[in-house]
């Protein structure tokens, strides 16, 4: 196996990895349905059902302690959210090169969760690549 081959199985293994890990932080972070919450609503919202827990009955307690788990679990991922910049970083350098070596296009990687913005940051348009054009005789 010559070195060049050697490099472009490195390469390609690189970009599957970015790929994939960028995708992945995407689908672990997809926005849930319905009204956002900011982290500071979550932090209010929070110090509420700690205040209640203290004098709170034994059912009203459970469904309280559900809240505050929920509740923490949602903060965690706020910050864990941060988290997919480098990510997407990395897949903005790659993506395209990965797209046209794979024959992924535009609306593959928009259905996948990538934003256009992103696509567009990454150089992957929504036009297809025409056929070799022949010169009629």
């Amino acid at each position: 196996m010559s070195a060049a081959h050697k490099a472009a199985l490195a390469r390609g293994r690189q970009e599957g990895h970015a790929v994939r890990r960028y995708l992945e932080a995407l689908e672990e972070h997809r926005p849930a349905r319905g009204r956002r919450r900011t982290p500071e609503t979550m932090a209010r919202r929070l110090a509420v059902v700690r205040a209640r827990l203290e004098d709170a009955e034994p059912l009203t307690r459970l469904h309280l302690l559900q809240e505050k788990a929920d509740l923490e679990r949602a903060l965690a991922r706020t910050r864990t959210a941060r988290q997919v910049a480098p990510l997407e970083k990395a897949f903005v350098k790659v993506a395209r090169a990965y797209g046209e070596r794979k024959g992924i296009e535009y609306d593959a990687w928009r259905a996948a969760g990538v934003s256009a913005a992103v696509l567009r940051r990454a150089g992957i348009t929504r036009a297809r690549p025409s056929a070799p054009r022949t010169l009629r005789p």
